[in-house]
């Protein structure tokens, strides 16, 4: 037995000796080596129980979060303009045809918003229409969501990174409460540590556009940008995770825009059932004052249960945060549920080729994400009951970007936001595995 084990290793030992070293690469920044595309085994078998890909990232390095690298090749934060259509990659772009093709995007005409009020729809269109199905006036399109499960507040936030984050996320980590960030990506390339914070909390990362738009207002390409770009930064800061989940700024979508995102990106699309109006604490004259929304918050609290609340809220200011902070006792006291979207609406999954911040991650783009295989949410409970025998280890997902090899944001060419790489290996890890195999062997 031991000879016909040595027989057999040679061969694969000798493949080992001849793989490119990783720390071979004379430059700091380079692309993952391939591992082959599939196992020889099938998917079943007991191997692949060994040699688990995807543990905690999707095996890729990404750019330091809040580096240059990082926000290389994004489009400009807070641009007053249209995002320029040379930035958005070939591939999300040819989903977009392809979804037009087979007539997945309803051709809807595109409204416009005079000095910020509701859009309006051209040749007198009907915004509450079967065909245009607008949530800007309260219309619900099929599969978005807007009310929560019985019992359960659905907890989330607006406009991250921002002012009141800070002590948001101090206040949720003194309860151990975990909620959904819908971030706005420009503000994320000017808070990066924020993003970080939230993610290593264990929140949900979900898309709220690159530049806060009304999306009904934007072309089919400008709603891919504003969606894509936002998916991608998020993706290159959470170990690839992709998000599941978008709120479109001020609510505004119709049933072209949910299509959008949905068939070009498989999010989903939340929308609420409670306006706090927060975000008008800080402005002039606000809308609303802190007594009104606790109130109101009141009111919806020691009422009915059925449906679940969604209550928009914003991490804008401290102004918008103290009101959450005054209302998160009545939440408790009142005994709701109170939880993020991932595991409300989710089946317990916060992304769609993750289970959570600290589970295996599948390694996938944006685009073929939707199609892939589906996160399983056991992962939730394996990664918490794992969680104190990793401790003394560096967490991969953390967004550190640490590593001497990184796949940076979406360069301008459309080939730069592709973060879909094949793993790395060494030889000293090849050697590893087939010492283990020889083992096995001689075990049997």
């Amino acid at each position: 037995m031991v000879v016909l084990a040595t027989l057999l290793a040679l061969p694969l030992l000798s493949y080992a000796s001849t793989y490119p070293r990783h720390n071979d690469h004379s430059h700091s920044h380079s692309e993952a080596d391939a591992l082959p595309s599939r196992w020889y085994h099938d998917s079943d078998h007991p191997v692949h129980a060994l040699f688990r890909r995807g543990d905690e990232t999707d095996g890729v390095s990404y750019a330091a979060v809040g580096s240059s690298e990082w926000s290389k090749g994004f489009p400009d934060p807070w641009q007053p303009n249209d995002i320029d259509e040379k930035l958005i990659p070939a591939k999300w772009v040819d989903a977009l045809n392809d979804a037009v093709a087979r007539k997945a995007i309803p051709n809807v005409g595109v409204p416009k918003s005079e000095n910020g009020g509701n859009p309006v729809y051209p040749n007198g269109g009907d915004p509450n229409s079967p065909e245009i199905c607008s949530a800007t006036y309260k219309c619900r399109i099929d599969g978005d969501v807007w009310d929560g499960p019985a019992g359960t507040v659905a907890l989330s936030f607006d406009d991250g990174p921002s002012d009141g984050t800070s002590q948001l996320l101090s206040f949720l980590a003194s309860k151990n409460q975990k909620t959904t960030h819908f971030l706005i990506g420009s503000n994320m390339i000017y808070n990066p540590d924020a993003v970080k914070k939230m993610f290593e909390m264990g929140n949900d990362l979900a898309v709220h556009t690159w530049s806060h738009r009304y999306t009904t207002t934007l072309s089919n390409l400008q709603v891919v940008a504003e969606l894509g770009f936002t998916m991608q930064l998020i993706h290159n800061s959470t170990g690839g995770r992709i998000p599941k989940f978008w709120r479109p700024p001020f609510g505004d979508t119709d049933k072209r825009v949910s299509a959008i995102a949905k068939e070009v990106f498989g999010m989903t699309t939340v929308i609420w059932n409670h306006d706090t109006d927060d975000w008008t604490l800080t402005e002039n004259p606000p809308q609303t004052t802190a007594e009104k929304i606790q109130s109101d918050m009141k009111k919806w609290l020691t009422g009915s249960k059925s449906p679940g609340l969604v209550v928009l809220e914003h991490e804008l200011s401290k102004q918008s945060v103290d009101a959450f902070m005054a209302a998160y006792p009545l939440m408790i006291e009142n005994n709701w549920k109170v939880a993020p979207m991932g595991e409300l609406f989710g089946g317990n999954v916060s992304y769609q080729n993750a289970a959570s911040n600290t589970g295996p991650v599948t390694l996938n783009n944006l685009i073929d994400a939707k199609n892939g295989p589906k996160p399983n949410a056991n992962a939730n409970v394996d990664a918490s009951s794992n969680s104190s025998a990793s401790a003394s280890q560096k967490s991969p997902s953390k967004p550190s970007g640490s590593g001497a090899a990184s796949v940076s944001a979406p360069s301008h060419a459309p080939s730069g936001t592709s973060a879909a790489l094949a793993l790395t290996t060494t030889t000293s890890s090849w050697t590893s595995i087939l010492l283990a195999a020889v083992v096995m062997m001689l075990w049997t």
